[in-house]
């Protein structure tokens, strides 16, 4: 089991409800054709059976093709599927409880400095830093001073969220991220794999200036 998120990476976080009625494994599959390395399943609203069932079949593809996946909100789930990694909220159960029932990498999301810190201190893996720009969701940013400020600081990886379209990507690399996560603009793109391999080429170019 991989020990740590991969580098200069697009991170497909999934939400069904935007996929149009395509299934996650059809999302999945797609954006790794295109060029996906982290995958993670979040449905926020599924029942826990549910997401079980599904996790099983996302971590088969993502083993398939050598991606690091990610299970959202439940250690137990994640142990059981052989996950490579755990994702917690702010309001998740704190890191430490999670541990004691998943051995494997684990992030936090964070919205400011603080929980960024705290997250640091607490023993995450990796933190998540977000909404970078307004979501349907998140109308309101932590913007790109968070990024600019973070990125040399932090002594764990991070991946930059929210808002993030091809329009922007490049911002946000330019800002020090070296992984985005993606959600509406996979997840809602008519071509997943070409709108992967879009942000793909976004991200290869930012490493080669680096």
């Amino acid at each position: 089991m991989p020990n740590q998120l991969p580098n200069n990476a697009l991170y497909l976080v999934t939400e069904s409800n935007l996929a149009r009625g395509r299934p996650n494994s059809y999302m999945v599959s797609k954006a790794i054709e295109g060029g996906a390395t982290i995958v993670q399943l979040r449905e926020k609203e599924w029942t826990k059976e549910q997401y079980a069932e599904e996790a099983r079949i996302i971590a088969g593809i993502c083993k398939e093709h050598s991606v690091f996946f990610v299970v959202n909100d439940y250690p137990d789930i994640a142990r059981d599927v052989g996950a490579d990694g755990l994702h917690l909220g702010q309001e998740d159960m704190p890191l430490s409880q999670a541990r004691r029932i998943y051995s494997g990498v684990i992030g936090k999301s964070t919205h400011s400095r603080e929980q960024a810190l705290a997250a640091v201190v607490e023993g995450a893996d990796y933190i998540s830093i977000g909404p970078v720009f307004p979501t349907r969701k998140k109308p309101n940013p932590v913007g790109l001073q968070l990024v600019r400020e973070m990125a040399p600081k932090l002594p764990i990886p991070f991946v930059a969220i929210g808002g993030i379209k091809l329009h922007n990507a490049e911002k946000v690399l330019e800002a020090g991220a070296t992984r985005i996560a993606v959600i509406s603009a996979l997840v809602e793109a008519d071509d997943v794999e070409r709108a992967a391999q879009d942000f793909i080429m976004i991200i290869r170019r930012d490493a080669e200036w680096k």
